[in-house]
């Protein structure tokens, strides 16, 4: 990419597409086209297609998707697959129509099969049944790595995929509806600790900086503490405890989204299809238990209380670590400490929520 193509981010203002931004935007590149929601809805292909006929961007990197959590997959699958659907269908074929050369579409390592073999090398994409929790958005999106595929494949396009773990970063989600586990878990350590600490004032910043979700927002009365512990509790959090779905013994992957916005310029300017071949695995070369996770967060937060299982609730898919053998061979590769990016991450955290109260 040079600094003066035209370079279209969709969901610029999403974790991963606000982190890709930021990294154009610091790397000198002048000519970025963004739009917010309001002005062009991603799932209506008119709208999409006449964007990208007035735009004629060069390079698209394809970030937008409706994303949350086991939660949020679980009451919402119908809206998971027909927005994902849409998107990623609608912004792939008018990329085509408009002859941009090339687009890097984003998928996620919850498209692999739930009892894929560890670690998750690329081929065994489709080689077994999905995890059900996140089915739904899993179809999408091997929709999108078949359609860029395929296009590759039919009309000679460049179009690439990259498979990333969880992530997590600057933008992050902390709706405790909607968000992803670990800015879900940080914040219930976070809200746990205030109640530990009797810091009602600190409390009532979070929950007025941050929506805690459902209808709980609405109930609470921020002159009555009472309202506010029985708010906490209702998203698993409590002065002495808090409480995690499953039984902690899952492990998890997880990258920071900036180490993946390097990653896609990196791609993005020295690979083509060629290389990537259908997608490749991009990822932070290693993971973590659910315990450990939680003892690493309440140790960064500075939680004192107890970790309590919720063994009623799923776990998820047991393991999903990617092999990294691909992307080293592309000449990438990973290099954050996982305790200093999530304490980067709460810091951050912190520091975005509001002044005063």
């Amino acid at each position: 990419m040079e600094k003066t193509d035209k370079i279209y981010v969709a969901g610029h203002t999403g974790l991963v597409g606000s982190a890709i931004l930021r990294r154009l935007q610091k790397d000198g590149y002048r000519n970025i086209i963004v739009r917010p929601r309001s002005e062009l809805d991603l799932t209506d292909q008119k709208a999409v297609n006449d964007f990208f006929s007035t735009e004629k961007p060069d390079f698209v990197f394809l970030a937008a998707a409706r994303v949350g959590g086991i939660v949020a997959n679980s009451t919402y699958p119908a809206e998971f697959i027909y927005t994902n659907l849409m998107i990623g269908t609608n912004i792939i074929h008018a990329a085509y129509k408009n002859g941009v050369k090339k687009l890097l579409n984003l998928a996620s390592s919850c498209i692999y099969p739930k009892d894929a073999p560890q670690p998750m090398k690329e081929e065994f994409l489709l080689e077994g049944s999905l995890e059900k929790t996140s089915e739904a958005y899993s179809v999408a999106k091997i929709a999108a790595v078949k359609l860029c595929h395929y296009y590759n494949i039919q009309y000679g396009t460049d179009f690439l995929t990259l498979m990333p773990p969880n992530q997590y970063g600057i933008g992050d989600n902390f709706n405790m509806q909607t968000a992803h586990f670990l800015p879900m878990l940080v914040r219930r350590f976070h809200l746990a600790k205030l109640l530990n600490q009797g810091d009602f004032d600190g409390l009532k910043k979070d929950v007025s900086t941050n929506k805690l979700g459902w209808d709980i927002d609405n109930e609470i009365d921020f002159s009555n503490n009472a309202s506010l512990i029985a708010a906490c509790a209702k998203v698993g959090a409590f002065a002495d405890k808090i409480t995690v779905w499953g039984d902690g013994s899952v492990y998890r992957e997880l990258m920071n989204s900036d180490d993946l916005a390097d990653a896609c310029l990196y791609v993005m300017n020295n690979k083509t299809a060629a290389d990537i071949g259908e997608f490749v695995n991009i990822c932070a070369g290693g993971d973590i238990q659910m315990r450990k996770l939680l003892e690493l967060i309440q140790e960064i937060v500075g939680f004192k209380g107890s970790i309590e299982y919720d063994t009623t609730k799923p776990n998820g898919v047991f393991r999903k670590l990617l092999d990294d053998t691909k992307s080293k061979q592309l000449g990438w590769q990973c290099n954050r400490d996982l305790k200093d990016g999530i304490s980067d991450f709460y810091h951050w955290y912190l520091s975005s929520q509001k002044k005063d109260f």
